[in-house]
């Protein structure tokens, strides 16, 4: 029997680290995965394919069938964790059962924001965070119905792309001048504005939330400059929140996230944090891939690697965004630097590349993004572009053969 480890979570992160031990230290751990959700773990990147239509459920899946057995893993659905006992090393469940641990990992994810306004914990408010949402927008919202969309970051972006794709009246309202703000420059954010509108979405930018209007239920979002928008149903994508209550209850430190030191430890050197809930280095991320940088590390860590650090992750994002290819990596602001940009506006692609002292900064990439872990290993590494920079834009097949 090994060494009891816990994980609290059955998201994205914890699959991964559970993949990660299996093959660095398949049988050292007896691992138990506890999830508050009633299935299997799933792909939440999927969620808008899903809703559209585009995928069937199962698609979701994150381990093929049979997976948790066959690595002698228990896994717990449709379970809350009620507490921590820290002195005597154990997780209780909010059923009365007890699970003891000699490592515990939090894993617990996040949950959606709602905007502060009046109405929004109305009937016909919903967010767009997970399976139980999905199922909602399919089958308790009319085929006909006018559905408003909050937030123009991806998690909104997504949501609007697959409730159109559904027949939907969707109107997208963002509160910013541009989508994306955080991934995207104003060109790139105005291209993809332009292919989201082409897939049938209204797109309203410098839209500041009022609230929602209703009787007994949603009614229509009003935006502060007066605007009224008609909306049987309002979905809130505004953002996410770590989930760190259980840290903090049980004593742990915690600020945004769960604070943890770059071998992934709480300030308790037997619990553990990693993906949105863990805050390292004063950042908490939000994305997957930062997640499974740290299941890796985390993994060779319980492996007995005490070598085994997480320094970071240098934000990137490389997605099919509502169907149009989006990669942004860097830092891509171009004030005062030098600036290389393609674009064929008419095949949608669009490129633009932040040199700085011979070495690429950032990178922006709309439509075509075959090239995009080539750049973004430039980027990390900082090697010197030479006799790549001029035909950098053309990607790598064709930069590196005109600079041999």
């Amino acid at each position: 029997m090994g060494e009891p480890l816990v994980i609290v979570g059955a998201g994205m992160a914890a699959t991964r680290l559970v993949k990660e031990l299996t093959t660095r230290a398949l049988g050292r751990y007896s691992i138990v995965v506890v999830g508050d959700e009633p299935r299997a773990p799933y792909n939440r990147v999927l969620l808008s394919s899903l809703l559209a239509g585009e995928i069937e459920d199962d698609a979701l899946d994150l381990a093929p069938h049979g997976f948790w057995a066959r690595n002698g893993v228990t896994r717990i659905n449709g379970a809350a964790v009620a507490a921590i006992g820290r002195s005597r090393k154990c997780v209780m469940l909010a059923n009365g059962v007890e699970l003891p641990f000699s490592k515990l990992v939090l894993a617990t994810g996040s949950q959606a924001i709602r905007l502060p306004s009046p109405g929004m914990s109305l009937p016909g408010v919903i967010t767009f965070r997970d399976v139980a949402d999905v199922e909602f927008m399919r089958t308790r919202v009319a085929p006909a119905a006018r559905v408003t969309v909050i937030g123009g970051g991806l998690l909104g972006i997504e949501a609007a792309y697959g409730l159109a794709r559904t027949g939907r009246c969707v109107t997208l309202v963002h509160l910013m001048d541009r989508l994306m703000e955080r991934q995207l420059d104003a060109r790139a954010a105005a291209l993809l504005k332009a292919a989201i509108e082409r897939k049938g979405v209204k797109v309203l930018l410098n839209a500041d939330t009022a609230c929602v209007e209703c009787d007994d239920r949603a009614q229509a979002l009003a935006l502060k400059d007066g605007r009224r928008i008609e909306s049987d149903l309002v979905v809130c994508a505004v953002g996410i929140r770590p989930n760190h209550a259980l840290a903090g209850s049980a004593g742990l430190k915690v600020n945004r996230g769960v604070v943890v030191d770059d071998g992934l430890a709480s300030d308790d050197a037997s619990i553990f944090a990693l993906g949105e809930c863990a805050e390292h280095r004063g950042v908490c991320y939000g994305l997957v891939e930062p997640a499974y940088d740290q299941a890796a590390v985390l993994a060779r860590r319980l492996a007995g690697d005490r070598s085994a650090l997480y320094a970071g992750s240098m934000l990137a994002t490389n997605l099919k965004v509502s169907g149009v290819s989006v990669f942004s990596a860097g830092d891509f602001n171009d004030e005062g630097r030098d600036r290389i940009v393609y674009e064929d506006a008419s095949s949608g692609v669009y490129k633009k590349l932040v040199v700085e002292n011979d070495c690429l900064l950032g990178a922006v990439l709309i439509g075509d993004t075959a090239d995009a872990l080539w750049y973004l290993d430039m980027i990390r590494t900082s090697a010197p572009l030479g006799a790549l920079r001029d035909s950098l834009a053309f990607g790598r097949a064709l930069s590196m053969r005109l600079a041999a």
